[in-house]
């Protein structure tokens, strides 16, 4: 890639950046008849509460509107709410869309003060912009938890509930009867991972049947999906959707935002009647996504430009001579590279609800992807060696053809420093361009449950912990696909295939994880592991995860000759995803 094709790319991704940026500012105001603030408040625990505050256009003391708070549910933020936000907003409610505590800018710990859910509410309530006398709560997941604790500390202060892929007497959240929560529109999918610990029902759809649904709806007989229970008027009304979909997808999808707009048309006064099936929410989407493939772009022609200056020029390197494994035998190596990390991720999960949050490692998500990912490693290292020793040095192969190595030099810590330097800059300058679009646009880079977000300071130190043990992951894993496994023997693979090849060897184990635990449960019946559910959902994040793993790897090894540039930057840019997206459960 030449200097004038590099700077042409670095010119898309920042125009892909910015129109995404503001494809996403003018969706989420309306074309800029939604005011949206990102506010911060205090608790009654006198902790920090971060909230997204969308004020429709015209909304003023003497012009209050219907007001309703927005709750994400676990390992989410506020961002992921922005569905039900921009179609509420647009029907003119002010929406206070939140991060529950210990998630997204909030202070930890996670769980701590009902959720979040306890001041919440109260906070909507002191705002003159909103009538008091027509607010609802709308909670998806956990969220959900919170909406009910809000309802239960001040039981007169809200007049209406949507319950989306959530429940109410769940890890002591207040029991639900058929007058409490007030009005309470019910969400849950067909196909909902957690409807054993919701509603007590194994298999999702028959939640209708449990004795939980029947006492909450006021019937003996199987709650109707769709039918309206009880009465608007006296704060009994109760209805049941039933999306087509799976839990997590409820807030990302037409229907289940739909669903919750009739319910808030139904029960508050004062919004617009705009039809539920009229919804924009998703361009908001389409325009984080482009942003966040801008973002990516842009990797590739700065690290390209850099390593033309003269201080980086001597990592700019070509790669050894291959001295893969070929044949049979690459077969075996692919498929162990697939194969090995399922049963190390069953072992890791195990240990989720065992696991006690420290300030070295405060979230309890991240520590059992880094237990998987060490341990990954270090089975991945002792194949590597011992396939090494017994097999390859036999073909007078070096480290120095795995790119781990210098020829004839060992390690050489001064390219190695600045291969960690070069990575280091390339980082801050995408990081760089997500605090613009978070200062100019309010937003982040996002497409469903995969979001790239500004770290607070507490997010940073937090990284640091993690950094390390990601960075010796991302080192084995690149020299088992670039020492190991890499493709070709006259010469090198086009870097397309070699990417391409690098993708599917390191996400097929996941397409493997989700297909056999999806498929019983699409046919009518369970997860396949029914204790495993929040990981399934986990699970999503890793294909994006691992797409950008195998192209920014493959990407630098071709350009330096090595795996550390891309190992570095692969451990920087992941550590900071996951631990920005992340609930942090230590109290700091």
């Amino acid at each position: 890639m030449d200097t004038k094709k590099c700077k042409w790319l670095i010119i898309i991704a920042l125009i892909l950046i910015i129109g995404g940026g503001l494809l996403a500012y003018l969706i989420q105001t309306s074309g800029g008849k939604i005011e949206v603030k990102d506010i911060r408040f205090k608790a009654s625990d006198d902790k920090t509460v971060s909230a997204l505050l969308y004020i429709p256009e015209g909304v003023t003391k003497e012009n209050p509107a219907p007001g309703i708070v927005a709750t994400h549910g676990y390992i989410n933020s506020r961002e992921t709410q922005d569905g039900f936000a921009i179609e509420f907003a647009r029907r003119g409610y002010v929406v206070l869309a939140v991060d529950q505590t210990g998630h997204g800018f909030s202070d930890p710990p996670a769980f701590a003060n009902g959720f979040g859910g306890k001041d919440t509410l109260t906070y909507l309530r002191t705002l003159d912009i909103v009538d008091l006398d027509n607010i609802g709560l709308e909670g998806h997941s956990m969220g959900g938890w919170a909406s009910v604790v809000a309802a239960a500390v001040n039981p007169t202060g809200y007049k209406s509930v949507v319950l989306a892929s959530s429940s109410t007497g769940t890890y002591g959240i207040p029991e639900g009867t058929a007058a409490f929560p007030r009005n309470v529109g019910l969400i849950f999918s067909k196909y909902d991972e957690f409807s054993k610990l919701m509603w007590g029902a194994d298999i999702p759809a028959e939640i209708v049947k449990t004795d939980k649904l029947k006492k909450f709806f006021g019937t003996t007989d199987d709650v109707e999906v769709g039918k309206l229970y009880g009465s608007i008027e006296k704060g009994t009304a109760r209805k049941l959707y039933q999306p087509n979909t799976i839990h997590p997808r409820v807030h990302f999808s037409k229907e289940g935002i739909g669903n919750a707009v009739e319910w808030m048309q139904m029960t508050l006064e004062g919004g617009k009647d705009i039809p539920v099936s009229n919804q924009i929410w998703y361009w908001k989407e389409i325009g984080t996504f482009i942003a966040l493939l801008g973002m990516l772009l842009l990797i590739f022609p700065l690290g390209q430009l850099l390593l033309q200056t003269k201080f980086f020029k001597e990592i700019n390197e070509k790669p050894a001579d291959i001295k893969s494994v070929s044949g049979f035998g690459w077969w075996v190596g692919a498929v162990l590279t697939v194969l090995i990390p399922l049963p190390v991720f069953l072992w890791a999960i195990g240990y989720t609800q065992k696991l006690k949050a420290s300030a070295m490692f405060p979230q309890n998500i991240t520590t059992v992807i880094m237990m998987w990912a060490c341990t990954v490693a270090i089975i991945s290292l002792i194949l590597f060696i011992l396939w090494h020793v017994i097999f390859n040095r036999k073909k007078k192969a070096t480290f120095a053809n795995y790119g781990v190595t210098w020829k004839n030099k060992g390690l050489n810590f001064i390219k190695i420093g600045k291969s960690f330097l070069l990575a280091l800059i390339i980082c801050v300058a995408a990081y760089l361009t997500l605090i613009f679009s978070h200062l100019v646009f309010t937003t982040d880079y996002r497409l469903w449950v995969f979001a790239i977000k500004p770290m607070t300071l507490l997010h940073f130190r937090i990284f640091l912990g993690y950094l390390i043990p990601f960075a010796f992951y991302f080192l084995v894993i690149g020299t088992v696909l670039h020492g190991q496994l890499r493709r070709g023997k006259k010469g090198e693979l086009p870097a397309w295939q070699e990417m391409l090849i690098n993708i599917i060897l390191l996400i097929t184990a996941y397409i493997i994880f989700e297909a056999l635990g999806y498929l019983p449960l699409f046919g009518g019946g369970t997860l396949a592991i029914p204790e495993a559910a929040l990981w399934y959902i986990v699970m999503f994040q890793f294909f994006p995860i691992f797409t950008i793993v195998a192209l920014i790897s493959t990407y630098f090894y071709r350009k330096t000759g090595h795996i550390y540039t891309g190992a570095f930057l692969n451990a920087m840019l992941i550590t900071w995803i996951i631990v920005a997206g992340q609930a942090t459960h230590f109290a700091f």
